[in-house]
């Protein structure tokens, strides 16, 4: 059998996939789509997604099982289940930065955001506009990691309780505190220093 005849066997591609998710690129354009390969395929390694037929992009199940074995697989999953909350939180739980490539929507809702930021505060950086502001969150995400307030919007690096949380988690957060925080700290640190 010749190396092309290779990757057209269901059998020879199943074995290599399995030990190598990626070797998935060599195989012909119709094990590509087979559903079976394509599952050994990203059981083993998530970003094997990409070298799927554009239906396969759009199975469900294939597509979690990609992003539970690697969140980044999101970036290659459909367009569809980017924006599938299901899909997405199975993502950002196995890898915060798959919330970069959930689409705006998810991004915009607060259950999804608030597993990536459980997982590394830093997630906030790709939270909307809208959660950037939310105290809540960000009071997670800073607990989590003290320079996630950079990605706080410029009214919550002024509250005080958002800030002096950040401050506990890591003293360089304070290069990302608001003036008006900034003075409030300031003001408590004189009253201590002077009683």
């Amino acid at each position: 059998m010749t190396n092309i005849e290779n990757w057209n066997n269901k059998k020879f591609v199943l074995e290599k996939v399995k030990r190598n998710g990626l070797a998935l690129q060599h195989a012909s354009k119709e094990l590509q789509n087979d559903k079976e390969v394509v599952l050994v395929a990203v059981k083993q390694n998530g970003r094997a997604l990409q070298y799927t037929s554009d239906e396969l992009r759009k199975d469900k199940k294939v597509v979690l099982v990609a992003v539970k074995q690697d969140g980044w697989a999101l970036y290659f999953a459909s367009e569809e289940l980017r924006n599938d909350k299901t899909v997405a939180g199975v993502a950002v739980k196995q890898n915060w930065e798959a919330l970069k490539y959930a689409s705006i929507e998810l991004r915009s809702n607060k259950a999804v955001v608030l597993k990536a930021v459980k997982e590394c505060g830093i997630a906030l950086a790709y939270a909307s506009d809208g959660l950037q502001n939310d105290k809540e969150l960000a009071l997670v995400a800073v607990k989590q990691d003290g320079n996630a307030l950079q990605y706080a919007s410029k009214e919550l690096q002024n509250n005080l309780e958002v800030a002096v949380e950040a401050i506990n988690q890591e003293w360089e957060a304070l290069h990302y505190v608001g003036p008006e925080a900034r003075k409030a700290i300031r003001e408590l640190l004189i009253n201590f220093i002077s009683k």
